[in-house]
C-alpha cells in the first residue's frame, strides 16, 4: 500500500501585536524626567556620591560627640563651681562637727577663704567660658580678706566687662571702696550700674547701697528721694492677677529710714492691704464659735 504523504501543515498568520497604550499625567511626567536627569548627572559619579555621603556621616558622628563632650564637661564645671561656692560660705566655728557630720567649717575667715581660692582657681584651670568667668569673679571676691589690694585690684579688671559678672565685679568693688572710706568713688560705681539696661544685681538693692552712701555723705535729699522711690514701687508693686505684693525685707527697710528721715513723706507710702481668702481686703472675719 502507497504511504500517504503528508502534507505540511500551513503556517497560520499571527496577528499583529499591538502595544497598550500608557497614560502619564503631568505629575507623573515631571517626576520620570527628573528622575532621568538625575541619574545622568550621577552617572560615572557613584564613588564620588558614596565618598561625600560618608564624609558627611563622619562630620555627624564628630559633632555629636563633640556636643555631648561639651554638656557633659558643663555639668562638671558647674558640679565644681558650686563645690567651690557651698566652701566659700561654710561656717566659722572652732567646735568640731560630731563623727559622721558632712558640714564643712573652719576655724578662721582666712582659713575658709584659702581653701575657697583653691576650689575655684581648679575650676578656671580645668574649664573655659562661663563658668571659669564666674569662678574668677569669686576668686576676686574672696582674695578682698587675704589679699584687699589684689582682690580690689582683679575686681576693677572684671568689672570693665558689660556681661553679668562685669556688673557683679562693679558692685562688689563698690562696697568695698565704700567699706575702705572711698564714698565718692563707691557712689560713681553704683550710679554706673543704676544706669545699666539689666543689671543682674537688683536695682532696688543697688539704690539702697547708693542712698545709704548718700545718706553718710549728708546728702540727705537725694537719699530720701532713692529710699522713698524704692519703697513707693514696692508698696504699688502687683503680681500677675493683679492682687498687691507684701513689701520685701529692702523696701521695708527703705520706708523705715524715709519714716526717719522725712515722716511727712513717709505717709504718702501707703503699704497693700492682703485679700483674704474669702474675697476682698482687711482681717479676715472670725468665724463664730458655737
Amino acid at each position: 500500500m502507497a504511504r500517504k504523504k503528508r502534507i505540511p501543515e500551513a503556517a497560520l498568520p499571527t496577528a499583529e501585536k499591538k502595544e497598550t497604550p500608557q497614560y502619564r499625567d503631568a505629575f507623573q511626567q515631571t517626576l520620570t524626567k527628573r528622575v532621568e536627569d538625575a541619574q545622568k548627572t550621577f552617572e560615572g559619579k557613584g564613588k564620588t556620591v558614596l565618598y561625600a555621603i560618608a564624609a558627611l556621616a563622619v562630620l555627624c558622628v564628630i559633632v555629636l560627640i563633640v556636643w555631648r563632650w561639651s554638656v557633659a564637661n558643663e555639668a562638671r564645671a558647674q558640679s565644681a563651681l558650686g563645690k567651690a561656692i557651698e566652701t566659700s560660705q561654710a561656717s566659722i566655728s572652732d567646735v568640731p562637727q560630731p563623727a559622721g557630720s558632712t558640714i564643712r567649717t573652719f576655724k578662721t575667715e582666712k582659713d575658709r577663704a584659702e581653701a575657697a581660692l583653691k576650689e575655684f582657681q581648679a575650676v578656671v584651670d580645668n574649664f573655659g567660658g562661663a563658668t571659669a568667668e564666674k569662678a574668677k569673679y569669686f576668686i576676686a571676691v574672696n582674695k578682698l580678706s587675704i589679699d584687699r589690694a589684689a582682690g580690689i585690684t582683679e575686681l576693677e579688671t572684671l568689672a570693665k566687662s558689660s556681661d553679668n559678672v562685669g556688673s557683679l565685679s562693679k558692685f562688689a568693688l563698690a562696697q568695698a571702696k565704700a567699706a575702705d572710706g572711698k564714698n565718692d568713688e563707691a557712689i560713681a560705681l553704683y550710679k554706673e550700674l543704676t544706669a545699666s539696661s539689666d543689671p543682674v544685681v537688683p536695682k532696688e538693692s543697688i539704690n539702697f547701697s547708693l542712698a545709704q552712701l548718700l545718706e553718710k555723705a549728708g546728702r540727705k535729699d537725694e537719699a530720701v528721694e532713692l529710699y522713698f522711690n524704692i519703697a513707693k514701687s514696692a508698696a504699688e508693686a502687683k503680681d500677675t492677677e493683679g492682687n498687691p505684693i507684701p513689701l520685701g525685707l529692702t523696701a521695708r527697710n527703705a520706708k523705715e529710714k524715709v519714716t526717719e528721715l522725712n515722716p511727712e513723706k513717709a505717709k504718702e507710702i501707703v503699704e497693700p492691704t492682703p485679700k483674704s481668702p474669702l474675697g476682698g481686703g482687711g482681717n479676715i472675719p472670725l468665724i463664730p464659735q458655737q
